[in-house]
């Protein structure tokens, strides 16, 4: 058997094809690479494009928030009528204080004895005026108020207003009809006044009353128709003071 020499020339051919082929490899190889990298970039940008329309989604479905209320000016002037409201003190008084208040709220039970020490501090220039405002999550505070008001109807209205607050985390429906019979009224009759038109509308015209002065809460009090930015006697006395020494 002969074998046949390989001639350079066949040995040089040879070389150069497998040399091309390896170049076509090693390019197609970088080609794949390329290529891998753009699919990866691909993939992250549609990662952050979902997580950016999973956030815009969850914005849309989330409940607005409620804007925050404006910035309340000290000096405005509120033109709160007395009306038929409930009132301690003498008519000529040169202080108003104005309180609207819910019988179950306990920041307005703690406050009945500030009202006391002021209006103790002065007797002949503070006139004291209690205004109706239950809110609609204390079952027992519209029940109270129209107790309160009937009340009045027998000039009774401040010490039921006292039996209220001294036993304001414990009404009951039957209540009133014991306060009433411990501060002696005819029961009877204020049970009629209770549930009488009358006394309703004087509650409903407090409420009225409560959202034209911007009330937000309770207890919510004015000082010759200014809304105190705090609340302690050291605060409303040096108010008073001013007001009296304007009305001089």
């Amino acid at each position: 058997m002969r074998i046949k020499t390989i001639t350079p020339v066949l040995l040089a051919g040879f070389c150069v094809a497998l040399a091309s082929g390896c170049a076509d490899v090693g390019r197609l190889e970088a080609k794949v690479e390329q290529l891998a990298d753009q699919q990866k970039d691909v993939l992250s940008k549609l990662e952050d494009l979902g997580k950016g329309q999973k956030e815009i989604l969850a914005k849309a479905a989330a409940p607005a928030r409620p804007a925050a209320p404006a910035a309340e000016d000290p000096n405005k002037v509120y033109d709160i009528p007395v009306g038929n409201s409930a009132t301690r003190g003498p008519a000529d008084a040169k202080v108003t204080i104005i309180e609207f208040s819910d019988f179950q709220c306990p920041f307005c039970a703690r406050s009945v004895e500030l009202i006391d020490q002021i209006t103790a501090a002065y007797p002949k220039d503070v006139r004291f005026v209690y205004k109706n405002f239950p809110l609609s999550f204390h079952p027992n505070a519209m029940p109270a108020a129209k107790a309160a008001v009937a009340a009045g109807k027998q000039n009774k209205f401040w010490p039921m207003h006292d039996e209220i607050f001294k036993n304001s985390s414990k009404l009951t429906p039957e209540s009133y009809a014991i306060f009433a019979k411990t501060i002696g009224l005819d029961v009877a009759q204020f049970n009629k006044d209770m549930e009488s038109p009358e006394v309703q509308a004087q509650i409903a015209e407090e409420m009225k009353e409560a959202a034209a002065a911007a009330v937000r809460g309770t207890p919510t009090f004015y000082i010759n128709g200014k809304k105190p930015t705090g609340r302690s006697l050291e605060l409303y006395k040096s108010i008073i003071d001013e007001e009296i020494k304007k009305k001089s």
